[in-house]
């Protein structure tokens, strides 16, 4: 260790502190809204429909994003902007393209859109 580092425990806090300070302006997705939206991702990943998810805290938004495979782009974003709470609602579910599919003020309202079952066919 040279003369100029300085790892002592106090200096370590204080780069955690910055860290978490940093954080703090970052738009997050709450326990409950985060329980609604891994309840259905967790029942189409058991059909195998949906393998990977990324969650990004942006400083105006949340973002809950869904991929088929980890290499393409997400399927759908359920994003949290509290900005349009008292407009639109302030959650939001996007399509690839950018289409907006529902938006709302409850999140299990929002999220009622890909829960849809799908239609199979059946031989008979």
């Amino acid at each position: 260790m040279s003369e100029t580092e300085d790892w002592s425990r106090a200096a370590l806090r204080g780069q955690t502190a910055a860290r978490a300070s940093s954080f703090k302006g970052a738009v997050a997705f709450h326990r409950t809204e985060l329980d609604a939206i891994l309840r259905i991702y967790g029942k189409r990943v058991a059909e195998g429909e949906w393998r990977d998810y990324a969650i990004d805290h942006l400083a105006d938004r949340a973002i809950f994003s869904i991929f088929r495979r980890t290499s393409e782009m997400p399927l759908y974003r359920v994003e949290k902007v509290p900005a349009l709470a008292r407009k639109q609602g302030a959650y939001r579910v996007v399509a690839p393209g950018g289409t907006i599919l529902k938006r709302g003020h409850d999140i299990a309202q929002v999220l009622r859109i890909l829960d849809k079952p799908k239609l199979r066919l059946v031989a008979g």
